[in-house]
C-alpha cells in the first residue's frame, strides 16, 4: 500500500456568507482521534455562541477511518459536502470544522450544502498542501549485545527512535514510514535474541 498522503502544511481557514449567515472554516493537519477531541473543545469554547459545529476528519492509511457530523443541521447537508472537498483534494489527516453563525433565513438543504462545501474550499485553498508519510511504530526486545546492529537498521532504513529502554532486556520503539515497516521488522527479527513487532 501507498503510504505517501496529502495533508495541510499548517492551520487554515476559510469563510462563506449566505443570507446573514457566516459559515467559518476551520482546517487543522492532525495525528489521531484525540487530537481532533481536544481541537473541537477548543473551537466550541471560542464559538460558543454560533448555532453548529459541523465537521468531517479523515485520518490514517486506507479509506475507511472518517467521521463526518451535522451537528443538528438536515441530513447530509453539513458533515457530507465537509467530506467531499477533504476526498476531492485527495487529502487525510486532517479535520476540517465548519462553525455556522444563524442569520435568521433558512437557506433549504441545497443552500447549505453549498455553504459548507464552499467554506471548505476555502480553508483548504488557503491552506499548503503538502505531501506526507504514514508511519509504524515498531516496538523492538533484545539483548544488548544487539545494539550495534539495531542501531545500523535504525540508520539505514531512515527510522526515528521514539523511545528506548536499557534495563535488564532492551526495549525500544522505532518509527519508520509504513511502506517499510515489514521489511525492517524482518530484518530484525534475523537478529539473535531480536523480536520486533507493530507497537
Amino acid at each position: 500500500m501507498d503510504d505517501t498522503y496529502k495533508t495541510l502544511q499548517e492551520p487554515s481557514t476559510g469563510q462563506f456568507k449566505d443570507r446573514g449567515s457566516r459559515f467559518l472554516a476551520f482546517a487543522f493537519p492532525v495525528e489521531s482521534v484525540d487530537e481532533i477531541k481536544n481541537i473541537q473543545a477548543g473551537l466550541r469554547k471560542e464559538h460558543h455562541g454560533a448555532r453548529h459545529h459541523c465537521y468531517a476528519y479523515r485520518i490514517g492509511q486506507g479509506k475507511e477511518n472518517f467521521r463526518v457530523n451535522d451537528d443538528g443541521e438536515p441530513s447530509n447537508s453539513a458533515g457530507k459536502p465537509i467530506l467531499g472537498q477533504i476526498d476531492s483534494f485527495g487529502l487525510s489527516n486532517i479535520l476540517i470544522v465548519v462553525v455556522r453563525y444563524f442569520g435568521g433565513t433558512l437557506l433549504g438543504v441545497g443552500g447549505l450544502i453549498n455553504a459548507y462545501r464552499t467554506a471548505t474550499k476555502e480553508a483548504i485553498l488557503t491552506g499548503e498542501i503538502i505531501e506526507r508519510h504514514f508511519t509504524s511504530d515498531i516496538q523492538v526486545c533484545f539483548p544488548y549485545p544487539a545494539l550495534n546492529e539495531i542501531m545500523k537498521q535504525v540508520k539505514e532504513n531512515k527510522a526515528d527512535i521514539v523511545r528506548q529502554d536499557f534495563q535488564t532486556e532492551c526495549k525500544m520503539v522505532i518509527r519508520v514510514r509504513s511502506g517499510s515497516a515489514g521489511h525492517l521488522i524482518g530484518i530484525l527479527n534475523r537478529t539473535e535474541g531480536v523480536q520486533a513487532r507493530i507497537d
